[in-house]
C-alpha cells in the first residue's frame, strides 16, 4: 500500500511540477526523504573538478542513478592511476554524508574501451589512430589531424587483405562534423 502511495505521490508531483505550480519548498515533508536527498550530479562533478584543479586529469563523465549509485569516469594526458582513483573517490566520499544520504560509488578511468566524450579527448589523440562510428552508420578509421568544436580533420585508412596479412592504405584527409559523430574511439595496437 505505502508503495502505491509513493507512485501516486510521485504522478502528481510530476504534473503539478509539469505545470509549474509547486516550488521546491513546497515539496518538503510531502515526499520521502529517499526521494529528496538524491545526490546532484552537479555537485559531484564540482566537488571532482575542485579536486582535480592543478593536475592533468579531467572529469569524462559523472552519472548519478536515482538509488544514488554514482559512477564518475576521468581521463588524463598522460594516465590514470589506481591512486589517482582512490584520491578521487575518498575526496568525493569526504564530501557526502553516509548518515543523510546512502550512496555507492565508483570512480573509473577512461579507458581505450570508453569512447570519447569531450574535446579534450580528441585533442589528446591527435597524431594517434581512432575509429568512428558515424551517425549515417558508417565507420571509419585513420590518424585524427585536427580537432575543435565543430568538426575533426582525419587521415582516413582502408585496410586490405593479402594473402595472410592485412595491409593498410593511407587516404585522403577528410574533415567530419562533430554532428556526424556518433561514437569516437582510440584504435588499440599491438
Amino acid at each position: 500500500m505505502a508503495a502505491l502511495q509513493i507512485l501516486v505521490l510521485l504522478v502528481q508531483v510530476r504534473i503539478l511540477v509539469g505545470q509549474q505550480r509547486l516550488s521546491e519548498n513546497d515539496l518538503e515533508g510531502t515526499m520521502s526523504p529517499l526521494l529528496l536527498k538524491m545526490i546532484s550530479e552537479k555537485q559531484i562533478k564540482n566537488w571532482a573538478e575542485e579536486q582535480l584543479e592543478g593536475t592533468d586529469r579531467f572529469v569524462v563523465h559523472v552519472k548519478v542513478s536515482p538509488e544514488n549509485a554514482i559512477h564518475i569516469i576521468v581521463d588524463s594526458d598522460s594516465g590514470v592511476s589506481i591512486e589517482h582513483c582512490i584520491a578521487l573517490s575518498r575526496y568525493i566520499e569526504h564530501q557526502l554524508d553516509r548518515d543523510e544520504e546512502d550512496f555507492e560509488l565508483k570512480v573509473l578511468s577512461s579507458g581505450l574501451e570508453f569512447p570519447f566524450s569531450t574535446l579534450r579527448q580528441y585533442k589528446k589523440y591527435i597524431g594517434k589512430r581512432i575509429q568512428l562510428k558515424l551517425e549515417n552508420s558508417n565507420e571509419k578509421k585513420g590518424v585524427l589531424q585536427e580537432a575543435n568544436n565543430k568538426y575533426i580533420i582525419l587521415q582516413e585508412e582502408t585496410e586490405k587483405k593479402y594473402k595472410k596479412t592485412i595491409k593498410r592504405i593511407t587516404g585522403e584527409s577528410i574533415r567530419i562534423s562533430m554532428d556526424e559523430i556518433k561514437q569516437a574511439k582510440a584504435v588499440i595496437e599491438f
